[in-house]
């Protein structure tokens, strides 16, 4: 009997480990194209309106020192720029280059694929059933965070 036969009915395992598999495959992938799932994550975010870096952080769930670095590397890379906000001066509105924009729109198309590959194991009905519980679970049972006095680290998603 494997470790995945006893953990076969708990959900926390399942999900991590399954969320696991798939950040691995896509960074594998993006690599390809010279860039990360955070990076990529940070630029579809600001590709969705006039965010500050904080902003995005907070959308894909990255603190401000990850949110720093990730940010050189994309300015570095010539994939974003950091802009003076119209309505605070002291904050920085991220905006995407068309060279990140083209960028994007290549990582969406792999991203895509392998999200294709990946619930190609699953009926039609399956892939639907799966995504509508975990959008369920995510916007209800799950949306706000439970007071406890040690919180799990939080890893930023990779999607």
């Amino acid at each position: 009997m494997g470790s995945s036969d006893v953990m076969s009915g708990d959900l926390g395992w399942l999900l991590a480990q399954t969320s696991h598999g798939l950040a691995v495959e896509q960074t594998a992938r993006l690599e390809d194209l010279g860039i990360a799932p955070r990076g990529y994550c940070v630029l579809r975010a600001a590709l969705d309106g006039e965010y500050t870096q904080g902003e995005i952080g907070q959308i894909i769930g990255v603190d401000k020192t990850t949110m720093v670095v990730t940010l050189d590397s994309l300015e570095g890379a010539g994939l974003a720029e950091r802009t003076p906000s119209k309505t605070d001066r002291r904050a920085r509105v991220i905006s995407v280059t068309t060279k990140g924009k083209k960028k994007v729109a290549e990582a969406e198309r792999v991203t895509e694929r392998l999200h294709q590959e990946i619930l190609a194991e699953l009926s039609e009905e399956q892939r639907e059933v799966l995504l509508g519980a975990l959008n369920q679970l995510q916007c209800g049972a799950l949306a706000e965070a439970s007071p406890c006095q040690q919180k799990p680290r939080k890893r930023a998603p990779r999607v």
